[in-house]
């Protein structure tokens, strides 16, 4: 098939709207089930470029949940473990820790479950029964990969009431090096961005007094780089075992996006508090419900409270104890071997100070401020390992 035609474009109002090869090929994608639109599109084919990077470079199953042309959650198919399973709600899939591929999912999914609401998935790997029982309960647009077995297929086309969509790549397929793209009438052209960030050069430049990178933190830190390739810029990503954890996308200030990707970080870590994971939840309430009263739980802002009389009876058995700012900044001072990468470089020492507070100890960034002085000081204070790695990631 070398033409595909869409029910209409971002919105209802651009039409018509299709997608189909310059160059007079097959599209490299088959739909499976569904009928996908033209952001679905957008996403899937952004996010399987971030996975099939991932799997390059690590050598893992890798998975991304996309939302609006950015991830919302990349991760490599690493065990979890028993905290991460409940707070991803997987704790009850059976086989879980035999499917690499369902393990990514999990993560990807997991580490911003607010933002993954309605995601695009992306997998490197066939899409096993696993993976699909695991999506099959999420609330998601569509899935793409390269092979789904029969199981899975199965189970995925039930979804939606027949509707879901999911989509198969031709995993050997390549694109031109040049590529085109239309703004106004006006045709844009440049090759393709296909540099390498699992290459060790990258890692030749440290300025900082500390110089040494775990394999744990030069893995983190190519997740990171990878997973920014294919955020809208600017972009923060930071990782922490084998999965982006905070995601700063889109922003027109770094520190906005280091204190965005910083903010979702911290949540992901608070989900593991003690009161948080004991919250006491009635019996039937949907994971989307939970998500949002968990993150209001967590909140700061005065209005955002689900423990007022009146409104705690809607979600619990009982009223929760609040989790006071002081034991949310004593929690969260004890996340450590957290990686960060950036897109482009750092301007200001602020970004390093606000990435310290949510256990930072490993920095990827492209270097070349005029203030690079700064944020090798302020590194240095903390003891922060930082590379310059000379390569500007923006995506558009």
């Amino acid at each position: 098939m070398k033409e595909l035609a869409l029910k209409y474009g971002c919105n209802p109002n651009q039409k018509p709207s299709r997608v189909y090869m310059n160059d007079g090929r097959e599209l490299p994608i088959e739909v499976l089930n569904g009928r996908p639109g033209y952001i679905n599109l957008l996403d899937a084919l952004n996010s399987w470029q971030l996975v099939r990077e991932l799997r390059q470079a690590t050598g893992l199953p890798a998975a991304a949940s996309f939302k609006h042309v950015s991830p919302a959650g990349a991760a490599v198919g690493l065990p979890l473990s028993e905290t991460l399973k409940r707070i991803y709600f997987v704790d009850d899939i059976e086989g879980l820790d035999a499917s690499p591929v369902a393990c990514a999912y999990a993560r990807a999914r997991g580490a911003d479950r607010m933002s993954s609401y309605g995601d695009f998935i992306a997998l490197s790997d066939t899409c096993d029964k696993t993976t699909a029982i695991i999506i099959k309960r999420e609330v998601s647009d569509g899935v793409i990969a390269p092979a789904y077995t029969d199981e899975a297929l199965e189970i995925l086309r039930e979804k939606r009431k027949g509707t879901y969509n999911v989509i198969r790549i031709d995993p050997d397929y390549r694109p031109q090096p040049v590529e085109t793209k239309q703004v106004f009438g006006v045709t844009f052209e440049q090759g393709r961005n296909e540099i390498r960030l699992d290459d060790p050069a990258l890692f030749e430049n440290i300025p900082t007094q500390n110089k040494t990178f775990t394999a744990e933190a030069r893995r983190d830190l190519i997740i990171a780089l990878i997973t920014l390739k294919y955020t809208q810029s600017n972009s923060v990503c930071y990782v922490k075992d084998g999965q982006a954890i905070g995601i700063g996308a889109g922003q027109q200030s770094r520190i906005h996006c280091t204190r965005l990707a910083g903010q979702k970080a911290d949540t992901w870590w608070l989900r593991q508090h003690p009161k948080v994971m004991a919250l006491p939840f009635k019996p039937g309430i949907r994971r989307a419900d939970r998500d949002n009263t968990i993150d209001v739980y967590l909140s700061e802002e005065e209005h955002d409270d689900v423990l007022r009389p009146g409104q705690w009876e809607q979600f619990f058995t009982s009223q929760p104890e609040p989790l006071t700012l002081a034991e949310k900044h004593e929690w969260i001072a004890r996340n450590t071997r957290v990686a960060l990468g950036s897109d482009a470089f750092f301007p200001f020492g602020d970004n390093i100070e606000r990435a310290h507070k949510s256990g930072v100890e490993f920095i990827a960034q492209a270097g070349g401020s005029v203030r690079d002085d700064h944020v090798i000081m302020t590194c240095d204070k903390y003891g922060i390992a930082m590379t310059f790695t000379g390569v500007r990631l923006f995506h558009h």
